[in-house]
């Protein structure tokens, strides 16, 4: 049996030659979802569109978009929505695709789990390299930009984090060290208020853990920037030096 790094290292040359030569090219109409449906890229410069189009691009031609249950034909809109929100939440890091998770699972409404017995919006499963979303949830989460509440940032941070833990895939330890200490550290503090019941920025699931701290923490921080901010500047901060970028004014590159 081949060793998992080399199938791992062969599955990567094989992506890469897709991307290469097999390369999805945006329509204009696919163009005009991004404009008028996901006001993140409205926002950006001409030229940071242009990297935002492109890095789509990889991302529609690397990911697997698979209906689930009601899902009969998985639509360019669905694509393009999606694969935008990956783009945005890992837009600081040039080349980075979250390579591991390759299929995205999407069904049209909560589904019921055979392994948590419970019905869910949306997961994450790190072990087959999933990202599962409810169509529905997935736009109601758009519907309202502001509110701090988006499935789609939400399951796509949580991939982002476990992508920067996965040591068998060519993409890890991708997180500024510094960084991510200063946002673990003030982030401890944040699940204890929440869970004292304190008056913050973030949404309740946030107290759960850790990692779903997380998850909320990054639904705010592109829902939310300026209230963060004025909230705790400094987990602000530590978030915009891991992220590479600020939403509050879209500055990108940032160290």
């Amino acid at each position: 049996m081949m060793p998992l790094y080399r199938m791992n290292s062969l599955a990567s040359l094989i992506m890469e030659l897709r991307i290469l030569f097999g390369r999805i090219r945006l329509t204009k109409l696919e163009v005009q979802i991004l404009e008028q449906q996901f006001p993140y890229y409205g926002r950006l410069s001409e030229k940071h569109k242009r990297e935002f189009r492109e890095k789509l691009q990889v991302i529609l031609t690397v990911k697997s978009f698979i209906g689930r249950a009601g899902v009969r034909v998985v639509t360019q809109e669905m694509k393009i929505l999606i694969g935008a929100t990956i783009v945005m939440v890992t837009f600081g890091w040039r080349n980075l695709r979250l390579s591991h998770f390759s299929k995205i699972l999407i069904y049209p409404d909560t589904y019921y789990s055979n392994i948590s017995k419970q019905y869910h919006r949306g997961e994450v499963n790190p072990r087959h390299g999933l990202i599962v979303l409810s169509w529905n949830c997935f736009l109601d989460g758009m519907e309202n930009e502001k509110d701090g509440v988006n499935l789609g940032i939400h399951e796509v941070a949580h991939a982002l984090k476990l992508e920067n833990q996965i040591h068998y895939n060519d993409e890890f330890e991708f997180f500024n060290p510094e960084a991510f200490r200063s946002f673990q550290n003030a982030a401890k503090e944040e699940v204890i208020r929440i869970n004292a019941g304190d008056i913050t920025v973030f949404r309740s699931n946030g107290g759960i853990n850790e990692d779903e701290f997380f998850a909320v923490a990054l639904e705010t921080f592109f829902e939310k920037p300026h209230e963060f901010f004025g909230y705790n500047p400094e987990l602000y901060g530590s978030l915009v030096r891991l992220m590479q970028q600020d939403p509050r004014v879209w500055v990108k590159g940032i160290s």
